[in-house]
């Protein structure tokens, strides 16, 4: 018996299967879009702050915070964290190589106690993520991608690791990010590697500078690129969110009230009483791990001793390097971005 079914032309075939694609997706938009309509509009304050906050910390979806909300509201929720002055660093409170007794005195560490460094995993409700003690200060410094401006272009963490033979890192200070899109070619505030001045104003006024000096102590403060020379900073560079270090001189900047931020990837550096180095990154935007807000960062580094906190340029810049590998996730669908600095561990002398 004769077929009397006519066969599909292989256009036919794919166009039917675009089709199903395209309808898929655009289903799967209208569904995240009521999804975040009821987390927008529905009874919870909190979860109504924090969506405004970690949309808005993004470079590429801070827009979606404008579909639900007046900028008055935006400005609201947004509202905590505020500015307060900054305590100057006491260095007293750190002794390179040296522990403390219960009663706060300096104890000479027990030879061999202190690992050259160690990392190890941390967690929370909605996030997990590496912290990595570096023993020796010294090692610590901020490497460069290169010449900086209009023009220029960052480097990948890996790539500057292996440019200064580092045995590991983790991202630094911010960039011009338009749309999410940016080369990492432009820092914002500060860059001073090396005991060099690489970008910055000598008069402009930087919110918030991390750094350390000559004596390898970490300062954290609102300055100018001459007020951190002047401090004889060797390496620091700048991030202004939240408008309150985590942690200066021993005290939480959420004692008074809380730092804000939403759920999302997240860097910070800290340093120890006995001056001990902790880079902390956390994950985010994974099934796994949502992210961490400022208030997560001070409680982690409270808990590993920090005496100074701050945090750094975080989201899809978020990564850590050691031991010859990325220890985290980058939350980037299209991987390590290029950044114009990076915190950097020397090899051991």
């Amino acid at each position: 018996m004769a077929h009397t079914g006519r066969r599909l032309s292989a256009g036919k075939i794919i166009g039917r299967v675009l089709i199903v694609i395209l309808t898929t997706l655009i289903m799967a938009v209208i569904a995240l879009y009521f999804l975040m309509l009821v987390i927008a509009k529905g009874p919870s304050d909190s979860a109504k702050k924090l969506f405004v906050c970690s949309v808005k910390e993004t470079s590429a979806i801070k827009f979606l915070a404008d579909w639900y909300y007046t900028p008055e509201q935006i400005a609201e929720y947004l509202g905590g964290g505020e500015e307060a002055e900054v305590a100057e660093t006491n260095t007293a409170l750190v002794n390179i190589g040296q522990k403390t007794d219960e009663n706060g005195n300096a104890v000479p560490a027990a030879e061999g106690e202190r690992k050259a460094q160690e990392i190890i995993d941390v967690s929370g409700s909605t996030f997990k993520g590496k912290l990595l003690k570096i023993a020796d200060p010294s090692r610590v410094f901020v490497g460069i991608s290169g010449e900086y401006g209009e023009g220029q272009s960052g480097m990948r963490l890996a790539d500057m690791i292996e440019k200064y033979g580092a045995e590991g890192g983790t991202n630094a200070g911010g960039f011009e990010d338009l749309n999410g899109v940016g080369n990492g070619g432009t820092p914002l505030g500060i860059v001073i590697s090396e005991g060099q001045l690489r970008w910055g104003g000598l008069n402009t006024t930087y919110e918030l500078v991390v750094g350390f000096d000559q004596d390898n102590i970490m300062h954290i403060g609102k300055m100018t690129a001459q007020q951190a020379l002047d401090l004889g900073l060797r390496d620091a560079v700048c991030w202004g969110d939240p408008k309150r270090p985590l942690i200066v001189n021993g005290v939480p900047g959420n004692e008074q009230d809380s730092l804000g931020g939403g759920f999302n990837p997240r860097t910070a550096i800290g340093q120890t009483a006995d001056g001990t180095v902790l880079f902390l990154v956390i994950n985010g935007r994974q099934t796994d791990s949502l992210g961490a807000t400022y208030d997560d960062l001070t409680q982690i580094m409270l808990q590993h001793g920090a005496v100074n906190a701050m945090n750094l340029d975080g989201g899809s810049s978020s990564l850590l390097y050691f031991d010859g590998k990325l220890q985290n996730i980058c939350s980037s669908l299209y991987g390590p971005r290029p950044m114009p600095s990076c915190w950097l561990i020397r090899p051991e002398s």
